[in-house]
């Protein structure tokens, strides 16, 4: 494995087991999946080619055995049920997962509250106390854990959820506001929209969406929360409709889960599969096969923390492939992030990754057996996997496989990161590799260590345009990229839209309207320097030159 420094910290301190090198991990994982596939699946993780996601490399052939991300838990309106699921939360954030919840069956506060003279705290005061409860907690002792709570549009303590973070707190908390299609119908007819307590169905109050819609715009303004799910949207496209109604996702939002679900991640490394400055899809493909055929396996082998997690998984045997290195393929092709070309690329890279893991779980469904809740889905052939394909945002792995997140634009091409406390600093490589060999490298180097941004430069315009950072690429392409492999995704797509500091409410609310318009199942911003905690930052005026250059 070629790693980085920062890549060999991450790992150090997460991953690796007591004396364990970065190969005899790879080994361990494959061994605890593989079976007779043990070297060829330890071979596209050691090479960088495919990566699960975390769990799964750090819990392989340990005591705890627990392999998956991603999980959604049910909030019902009961104050036992309530704490039963906080600890549920509790063992999956100690193994490592993170958890979504919807908290939108949870009764308004100011309700009543039978067989008391009391009256309902709603659904804020326990996000709080899921909050302060993963403040307690470190996943398996490394990191904390991370969660996601969805409130119903149509709740009637919406607007508190929508402003719930504008003051600070919620640090373990991603929020997203659950909207349904009747909002953007009273929002296009100019109506008044109904807030409805879940408790009974009752019509609490009727407000003007468009002040709804401008809170949130602006909340997420303010601190890039909360986000936005389609949930009409995402059920449309729930491939067990069956079984139910998807009402949560993921802390990132690219796994719309049933209550009870949990699903295992992976990613394909595209920067891995090139050859001669464009795409090698026979090793895309081939590394496709692989990683279906591994993502499968760890259910088998998996440890579920809940019963109740496994008997609703093993059901739908739900997978999420995903990609990650695009801006840095794209880089190697020479192809600026923002050109529609770059649409093309991705969105024929992603029906690629979808029809190949598609064939893959299908071969799978006749030779294993297709997941067991295929006669509530809609599938009329054998598949193996109830869904297939996810874009994660890679947060950790992408570091390990020393390339670009998800498919996500470069955030700076210097700057700094902090990792496990520790501040690396990050000047792109295939950047260093253009500007050293111009007149005045140097200097030029020196410029972009202190911006992050190559836009200033004198420079030839077509490294100005493939090397623009995420901030500098308009909002709505971001949102354009999105939608692009949304088309090709069976979950959703964990993508963010950068903006910059001088970026409006109104802007904002925009990006918003355009996810829906393009078919997005989501959407989240992020202003930079918003919050306090920012982990990237662009530039370091206070940085030299010379620690980055060899």
């Amino acid at each position: 494995m070629e790693l980085s420094e920062p890549a060999k910290v991450l790992l150090a301190s997460r991953y690796l087991l007591p004396g364990e090198t970065p190969r005899e991990m790879c080994m361990r994982v494959a061994r605890v999946v593989g079976g007779q596939k043990t070297a060829r699946f330890a071979s596209i993780i050691e090479d960088l080619l495919f990566l699960p996601n975390s769990p799964t490399l750090m819990n392989a052939g340990t005591s705890s055995g627990q392999l998956s991300a991603c999980f959604v838990l049910p909030v019902k309106d009961s104050i036992r049920q309530i704490f039963a699921v906080l600890g549920h939360m509790a063992l999956i954030h100690k193994s490592g997962g993170g958890t979504g919840f919807s908290f939108s069956r949870v009764r308004p506060r100011g309700d009543e509250v039978a067989g008391t003279a009391g009256v309902a705290s709603g659904p804020l005061s326990f996000i709080r106390v899921y909050d302060e409860a993963t403040n307690a907690l470190r996943q398996g002792g490394k990191r904390r854990g991370a969660n996601m709570g969805v409130l119903a549009s149509s709740h009637p303590d919406i607007m508190e959820f929508i402003r719930a973070k504008e003051g600070g707190g919620l640090q373990n908390f991603n929020l997203s506001v659950g909207f349904d299609a009747e909002f953007f119908t009273c929002l296009e007819a100019e109506r008044r929209y109904p807030l409805v307590n879940p408790r009974d169905g009752a019509v609490w109050e009727e407000v003007d969406p468009a002040s709804l819609w401008g809170a949130l715009a602006q909340s997420a303004w303010k601190c890039g929360d909360p986000g936005v799910l389609f949930l009409d949207r995402i059920n449309e496209t729930n491939t067990v409709p069956g079984l139910g109604e998807i009402e949560a996702t993921n802390p990132c939002g690219e796994q719309p889960l049933l209550p009870w679900e949990s699903c295992n991640l992976g990613s394909i490394n595209l920067s891995r599969c090139m050859k001669g400055g464009e795409i090698d899809w026979d090793t895309l493909s081939a590394t496709v096969w692989l990683a279906v055929e591994f993502l499968d396996a760890v259910i088998d082998v998996n440890r579920f923390p809940v019963p109740a997690i496994r008997e609703h998984t093993l059901l739908t045997r739900k997978i999420g492939l995903g990609v990650m290195g695009f801006a840095d393929a794209l880089i190697r092709m020479e192809i600026p992030y923002q050109s529609e070309e770059a649409l093309r690329v991705g969105e024929r890279i992603m029906r690629v990754v979808q029809e190949e893991s598609h064939d893959a779980s299908r071969m799978l469904g006749e030779e294993k057996g297709s997941f067991p809740a295929i006669d509530e889905s809609i599938y009329k052939n054998p598949m193996r996997n109830a869904t297939v394909t996810t874009i994660a945002p890679t947060g950790s792995l992408h570091l390990i496989a020393g390339t670009s997140s998800g498919i996500e634009p470069i955030f700076a091409w210097a700057g700094e990161r902090l990792i496990e406390g520790k501040a690396f600093r990050i000047l792109h490589p295939a950047l260093e590799g253009i500007l050293k060999g111009l007149p005045h490298g140097r200097d030029l180097l020196l410029e972009v260590e202190r911006t992050g941004s190559v836009q200033g430069l004198r420079v030839p315009e077509e490294i100005r345009e493939v090397f623009r950072n995420a901030a500098e690429i308009d909002p709505a392409h971001h949102v354009r990229m999105q939608a692009a492999f949304q088309k090709h995704v069976d979950n959703a797509v964990s993508k963010t839209v950068n903006l910059p500091e001088d970026a409006t409410p109104a802007d904002i609310s925009r990006i918003f309207a355009l996810a829906r318009e393009l078919g997005c199942k989501g959407v989240t911003v992020y202003r930079y320097r918003s919050r306090k905690d920012q982990v990237l930052s662009r530039g370091c005026d206070t940085c030299r030159v010379d620690s980055l250059l060899p």
